[in-house]
């Protein structure tokens, strides 16, 4: 049994380790500011980025969901794994010695966890990488050279070879000091009438890896006629590493170039995948064992950083048969829930990439890739060429022209641009041979207007309308952080979480009372019982230090947002006087309020009748009012060249 995680390995882990490298490889990210780089978040659904990385603290925040805090957190809420897992991964990722407390550093991990689910399927690849050189492999080696990939091509993309025999595989990592229950977890052996057997019998294999690039599964390949096993391909099975509906083949090799060049070309085959890629596309990725879906798009959205600001390209090679026609229909409906350009290329004669560049070579699969047909068009005209009756000509019997209309007119009305939609609208009365073209985009607008008024209601889940549910079962107002009043206790706050020795004494010295919206008195609180900003801590460390002092999960995602959120400065060099002026203006806003309530006491102070007490009264007013003044001259000196709303 492993020991304790000493809290000092736990801290020096997260220091050296660079949070942005490790987020870069599941989000695109941008920089954002003097110490702030923004992406698509991966935790939810969103077209504008509102998920940031401090790297300098050591954070990252989403200011749409909420979810926020260190590395560590990022890697259990990304991978779902444990804290422990988390810190062992990246203990691993920059070589740092664990010195666990009561079992020194060779205290073996838990046996189950995820690490030795990875550990297994490497050493599994390692496995059938050396057996795809064997005699036994010929068939495997020739399926793959008469499809142009060479001994270099099989060791680029790792392919390899199940052997014969039942239970292979599993004995060698018996060997190995795996045992069953974790090679059964891993999708690698299963249970068989006589013992232990192997998962995958005679079949050319092809690597599954996640984005940092660790193997997690295997797609398997028929080869043989007499294999009994169902299907021409047959995946790893569901397991806590693999997921077919999150995982993309490919994707390891793609990602920078996904994210360089703003394109990512979705296939459906592995040999298409490496057909792409070594014909010059090295964006093409294909989904394992699935249908492209809704989640294999947000994987790629992200590192498209998709947003309103830049329209990527996402483009799809179907078949050109009924099939495909299908999958682009589906496709156009997906299209709408996201703002990237979408494409579709189509090879002649109904090829597959692969079998493009077997046959044309490779200069034929980066033409195919230049010829991409808007996803839009493909669909259109694709619902009105069937009713052509010469493919050529392009002729139309009346009849022929309104069922095109009658079946393409909703199609079109499903863009939501609206200056898009007019163009397809105009697009398809030519494509018709429509000459009345204003009939036709009057039709698509009045779809689109009634599509938008008969569609469903947002719903909390349960049938009920948002706008209908109960007031005590919304959330708690959290306050605006846009509101101009609230603005300077919001910035200290920040300053004090991400910058604490140089908010220091002057912060500490900030009374609770300075702050007038209860979530910023509780985060002030909390700052307070954490030490308070001479605690001597730092970063990360001392923002969960911040947050363990409640068990309130909107106060402690108020701390991640404040920790994370951006300062209005545009260089690093400003901070200092930055949180100069901003602790100056609350404690100015603060004066502010007690200047006030002095003054509407003295007048319900009578001069001649208590003159002791209101000379008292006035002196403090004088007193302030001078204190309040120096303040904002403070203020106002050190934030001149700030946006502060």
């Amino acid at each position: 049994m492993a020991g304790r995680l000493p809290d000092r390995d736990i801290a020096a882990i997260r220091e050296r380790v660079r949070i942005e490298d490790v987020v870069g490889e599941y989000v695109a990210l941008k920089r954002a500011g003097a110490d702030s780089m923004k992406g698509l978040c991966p935790f939810h659904d969103e077209k504008s980025p509102s998920f940031h990385v401090r790297p300098n603290h050591g954070l990252f925040h989403c200011f749409g969901c909420g979810e926020g805090g260190d590395v560590y957190k990022f890697l259990q809420k990304i991978e779902h794994i444990g804290f422990v897992e988390a810190v062992e991964q990246m203990a691993d990722r920059i070589g740092y010695q664990i010195n666990y407390e009561g079992g020194g550093t060779s205290v073996q991990r838990d046996r189950g966890t995820r690490s030795r689910l990875v550990a297994a399927n490497a050493a599994a690849h390692e496995f059938y990488m050396a057996r795809l050189c064997e005699p036994e492999a010929e068939t495997a080696r020739k399926y793959l050279t008469d499809r142009n990939f060479d001994g270099n091509a099989a060791q680029q993309f790792g392919c390899g070879y199940a052997p014969d025999g039942w239970d292979a595989l599993t004995k060698y990592l018996l060997r190995k000091g795996f045992d069953f229950k974790e090679l059964e977890a891993a999708g690698l052996s299963k249970q068989g009438k006589r013992g232990p057997i192997d998962r995958f019998h005679r079949r050319l294999l092809w690597p599954i890896r996640n984005l940092g690039g660790e193997v997690i599964g295997f797609g398997a390949r028929k080869l043989f006629d007499d294999d009994t096993m169902p299907g021409k391909y047959v995946n790893t099975p569901e397991t806590i590493l693999y997921k077919k509906s999150q995982v993309l083949f490919g994707l390891d090799l793609a990602k920078r170039e996904i994210a360089k060049g703003h394109q990512a070309v979705v296939v459906e085959g592995y040999t298409d995948v490496m057909a792409m890629h070594l014909a010059g596309v090295k964006t093409a990725v294909a989904s394992c064992g699935t249908a492209f879906g809704e989640e294999h798009m947000a994987i790629l959205r992200r590192l498209l950083m998709d947003d309103n600001f830049w329209r990527g390209e996402i483009i799809y090679t179907f078949d050109g048969d009924a099939a495909g026609q299908a999958a682009a229909l589906k496709a156009f409906v997906g299209d709408q829930r996201v703002a990237g350009q979408t494409y579709i290329a189509v090879a002649p004669d109904g090829q597959d990439p692969c079998e493009l560049r077997q046959r044309s070579g490779d200069g034929a699969v980066r033409d195919l890739i230049a010829r991409r047909t808007p996803l839009y068009e493909f669909v259109i005209r694709g619902m009105v060429e069937k009713y052509y009756k010469d493919p050529v000509s392009k002729d139309m019997t009346g009849d022929q022209q309104v069922q095109a209309l009658r079946e393409a007119i909703p199609v079109v009305a499903q863009i939501k641009d609206n200056a898009t939609r007019r163009v397809y609208a105009t697009k398809l009365a030519g494509w018709v041979g429509w000459d009345d073209i204003q009939t036709v985009v009057r039709r698509v607008g009045e779809e689109a207007k009634r599509a938008r008024t008969d569609g469903p209601r947002r719903s909390d889940g349960n049938g009920a309308s948002a706008s209908t549910q109960p007031a005590a079962e919304r959330p708690a107002p959290r306050p605006a952080p846009n509101d101009p009043v609230l603005l300077p206790q919001r910035q200290v706050l920040c300053a004090a979480l991400q910058y604490p020795a140089i908010a220091g004494t002057v912060f500490d010295a900030l009374e609770v009372e300075a702050f007038t919206h209860p979530a910023y008195v509780a985060v002030r609180t909390m700052i307070s019982a954490a030490g308070g900003t001479s605690a001597g801590l730092g970063g990360a460390e001392w923002v969960n230090a911040v947050s363990d002092c409640t068990d309130d999960l909107t106060m402690r995602a108020l701390v991640s947002e404040l920790a994370s959120e951006p300062l209005p400065v545009k260089r690093a060099d400003d901070i200092p006087r930055f949180i100069t002026g901003v602790l100056a203006r609350a404690q100015e806003a603060w004066v502010g309020r007690q200047v006030a309530e002095l003054k509407s006491k003295l007048q319900r102070v009578s001069s001649t009748e208590q003159p002791d007490a209101y000379m008292a009264l006035f002196g403090d007013l004088v007193a302030l009012e001078q204190y309040r003044k120096s303040l904002l001259t403070q203020a106002m000196g050190n934030s001149d060249d700030f946006v502060t709303n």
